[in-house]
């Protein structure tokens, strides 16, 4: 299978490992005329804009993007660009001009892009205040012309290269720090294009070998995830897929979750990697950052802890166990994280933890937060129920039955308060943690227990269950219901759909019993996102994708419920491990 041309507005033209991307959005939902090299380290930058010249004006060729090549196609000529590496680019041109300019005219003692031609070997290079990083321009055949102010030039004003239409020409350009002996190319042009496009289909061979007509996104979704996959750098020192090379351009601490779980399969040092990123960043009190990039780690939140139920997924899907040495790590950190919601985040006295604001749940401003920002929630303890098993199957497997057993009592013991305290009879409330009172609202956070499964009593099984048939649209479940007073079309966690939620809520359906149902939302979701992509959320009526539109996190659960589809239905089964 191969993946048809993709639109270069929604998904941007890049290779595994890169730092910068091609692609016409600059910033958050700003898209640009041209298309721009985007950089990503230290934030997300436009460095350089490339415009298509013809008959020495601007001119608006068609944008082809597949995974290996980009190309400008106009009647009169040809431009392509491929991937030579992670931090090198190979441009060539027939019948266009290629004018490659800094994006940015200003350059102030503070930032800009400067640019100078190098006496040392004639490659012009230009250099970055945003990103901290040189992108040197080396001509391969053809000539180059500038402006007569662009070199060299201070304050504002223009400054880019020309690559005349009169004769063939190629280029390359390369990203990196203060030096490098210079730019030799040792392989021609197409079969640089060939190698890149034998690197990502073993990529998409090894995470989504399973693929068929009946899944005809999967090929995309790996490549959303491929392409978003940058190299250790700054506070990210593992590989690790960002959710997006547009401007969420970060991991957030349980977003990572999805991606480490579909890649356990085909790809399990990189999955690895993805579970284990934020714990790199754990702080003393065992708490998860909200969210790492670059240069940039967040704390002022959290995000919720779903870490044991991915835990066991990714321990499931991978193809070999894990080493002693990994389980240890992931039992030590987790163990850490659990203990602050226990220690940090419960009141004396009290069984339930509490979150501090809408965006510790990763559900920023669903309904349920509208009765106060501080609250005990269903979801919560849901969570940690989960994960005190993992912990204590964990503890057995290590050798330690005092710590299973303590890990063992400590989840009885939410699970018990979670019922009690929370449960009505008619659905679980959201209670302050200051002084006990409760509201209930019509968000779908509130029926999140159901990823409990088996856990769950008949009652309160049946009876999320219903609530559960009231969110799902013919695009998928729906984070408020389209009749709620309260839901908006584009209103982030108060009516779109979301990946995370669907995939959570899907395998606690089917753990519970109710295939059914589980299977309606798996199909509706994927046939949403096999009509609209890969977007971060979608609205919940239409199926329109909105805001970032490459998110990874929606790729990978994409990828999960393909997969377990297919297995369905061929009858493969996953090997089961501990």
């Amino acid at each position: 299978m191969t993946i048809a041309p993709f639109a270069i507005q929604e998904i941007p033209f890049s290779y595994r490992g890169s730092w910068f991307g091609i692609s016409p959005v600059i910033a958050e939902k700003v898209c640009a005329e041209d298309l721009h090299l985007v950089s990503h380290q230290t934030g997300m930058h436009p460095v350089l804009r490339f415009e298509a010249r013809d008959g020495g004006a601007r001119t608006e060729p068609a944008i082809i993007a597949t995974p290996a090549r980009l190309s400008w196609r106009h009647p009169h000529g040809t431009i392509e660009l491929v991937y030579q590496n992670a931090d090198t680019i190979r441009l060539r041109g027939t019948g266009l001009g290629l004018r490659i300019a800094a994006a940015h005219t200003a350059l102030t003692p503070f930032g800009g892009t400067y640019l100078y031609r190098d006496p040392a070997d004639g490659a012009h290079v230009f250099t970055s205040y945003e990103t901290g990083r040189r992108y040197r321009v080396t001509v391969l055949t053809g000539s180059t012309s500038l402006t007569a102010e662009g070199r060299e030039l201070l304050g504002g004003g223009d400054r880019h290269l020309e690559l005349p239409q009169e004769t063939p020409w190629e280029i390359a350009i390369e990203e990196y720090r203060t030096a490098r002996a210079p730019y030799r190319a040792d392989r021609p042009f197409d079969e640089v294009a060939a190698a890149a496009q034998a690197t990502f289909a073993g990529f998409a061979d090894a995470v989504a070998p399973w693929r068929t007509p009946d899944t005809p996104a999967a090929e995309l979704a790996a490549y959303v995830m491929w392409s978003a996959t940058v190299a250790p750098g700054g506070f990210l020192t593992r590989p690790a897929v960002l959710m997006s090379k547009h401007w969420m351009d970060k991991v957030w601490s349980w977003d990572h979750c999805f991606n480490a779980i579909a890649l356990a399969a085909g790809d399990p040092e990189l999955a690895w990697h993805q579970f284990m990123l934020p714990f790199d960043h754990q702080d003393p009190a065992g708490a998860l950052p909200d969210s790492v990039t670059h240069s940039e780690v967040l704390h002022n939140f959290v995000k919720p802890p779903i870490h044991g139920w991915a835990f066991g997924h990714l321990r499931r899907l991978s193809p070999q166990p894990l080493t002693d040495d990994q389980l240890h790590a992931a039992y030590e950190r987790m163990s850490a994280w659990t203990r602050f919601w226990l220690d940090r985040r419960r009141v004396p006295g009290r069984q339930l933890p509490h979150y501090q604001h809408g965006n510790d749940s990763g559900w920023d401003n669903a309904t349920t937060f509208d009765a106060g920002r501080l609250l005990e929630t269903a979801d919560l303890a849901g969570f940690l129920v989960l994960q005190l098993a993992q912990l204590s199957s964990l503890a057995t497997e290590l050798g330690d039955p005092v710590a299973a057993a303590a890990w063992d009592d400590t989840g009885q013991g939410i699970r018990t308060a979670l019922f009690e305290e929370l449960w009505d009879g008619t659905g679980f409330v959201a209670r302050r943690p200051d002084d006990a009172t409760t509201s209930s609202s019509t968000s779908l956070l509130a029926l999140m227990p159901i990823a409990l499964g088996t856990e769950l009593p008949d009652d309160v099984r049946d009876r999320l269950v219903t609530g559960l048939r009231a969110h799902l649209t013919a695009n998928g479940l729906a984070t408020e219901p389209v009749d709620s007073p309260h839901y908006a079309a584009d209103g982030y966690w108060r009516g779109p759909i979301w990946a995370p939620s669907t995939v959570l809520i899907e395998d606690g359906l089917r753990r519970a019993g109710h295939t059914t149902l589980a299977d309606e939302v798996s199909s509706r979701f994927r046939a949403l996102c096999e009509k609209s992509g890969f977007a971060e959320n979608f609205d919940a009526e239409t199926g329109a994708g909105l805001r970032d539109r490459a998110y990874t996190w929606t790729a990978s659960s994409y990828l999960i419920l393909a997969e377990a589809f297919e297995s369905r239905r061929t009858g493969t089964r996953t090997p089961e491990r501990p």
